[in-house]
């Protein structure tokens, strides 16, 4: 759609991974403008051996290879390594959320981008932040990973050409594209099944970690390699994907706040 299609989509979503989603693809089509060849593509379910999939926010495909991207709508201070099983968000109230580690997060992508093209393909890992965050503390010492902001990413991906070889022809940059293409087009059972493995991945670990009858077994994020991202409006902490147990509303699913009881923030699904 070009950056107008991309800027109309980023008005038109919600405060979610889905507003930083399309957010990251203006900048992509900027980096395109600055004359770098590319391809964008957003929400790709990659088919996993054991039926479900994996779901990767962006790819950009170019002569360099692969960029394999990560966004996090985030705000707050940011503190993490790659190493670490969790990261931590800092907000100005003091509230203190996990989130499980996006790098290795995209690792898993990666791993299942690279089965399904059924070749080593070249893939450059961008974990790339809202602007409104602040990377307080966060390492990363692997090679051909980057942990930024989404206003440096032009700048970052600038940088990166300059240095990185040319491993795909224009022909094969096309072949890759249409693969990827048709997962981009996947129908809502595909979409569902996605939400629900989470969920049931989810609810698994913190009934197994954590008190069932603690509200706050739902601050810690576990560690599937796609949380269905939602942003709290009110604090900016993580939505949680609940079900509801009484009243008129019992059985019904709908986003709630991590910070619950201090927030009381809710959201219906299709908000």
């Amino acid at each position: 759609m070009g950056v107008l299609g991309d800027i109309f989509g980023a008005l038109l979503a919600d405060n979610s991974g889905t507003y930083g989603e399309a957010l990251t693809a203006i900048e992509l089509n900027w980096v395109k403008l600055f004359g770098k060849k590319g391809i964008t593509l957003k929400n790709i379910y990659i088919p996993k051996e054991d039926g479900g999939t994996s779901e990767i926010d962006l790819l950009f495909i170019t002569p360099k290879g692969i960029f394999v991207i990560e966004s996090k709508n985030y705000s707050g201070w940011i503190f993490g390594d790659e190493y670490s099983q969790y990261w931590t968000q800092s907000l100005p109230n003091k509230q203190k959320n996990r989130f499980y580690n996006p790098v290795k997060q995209n690792r898993t992508h990666i791993k299942w981008l690279r089965n399904y093209l059924g070749e080593d393909v070249f893939c450059y890992s961008l974990i790339v932040f809202s602007v409104r965050c602040e990377l307080k503390n966060v390492t990363v010492k692997s090679d051909y990973l980057s942990v930024i902001k989404r206003d440096d990413l032009v700048s970052e991906i600038g940088y990166l050409w300059k240095h990185l070889d040319d491993s795909l022809s224009d022909e094969q940059m096309e072949q890759i594209h249409q693969k990827m293409l048709v997962l981009t087009n996947v129908d809502e059972a595909v979409k569902q099944s996605h939400i629900d493995d989470i969920n049931c991945k989810f609810y698994a670990k913190t009934e197994k970690e954590l008190p069932v009858q603690s509200e706050t077994a739902l601050e810690i994020t576990p560690d599937p390699e796609n949380t269905p991202e939602r942003i709290c409006p009110r604090c900016g902490a993580p939505m949680i994907l609940r079900t509801a147990k009484k009243g008129d509303n019992a059985g019904k699913q709908f986003y709630g706040c991590s910070a619950f009881p201090k927030c009381r923030c809710i959201l219906n699904l299709d908000e």
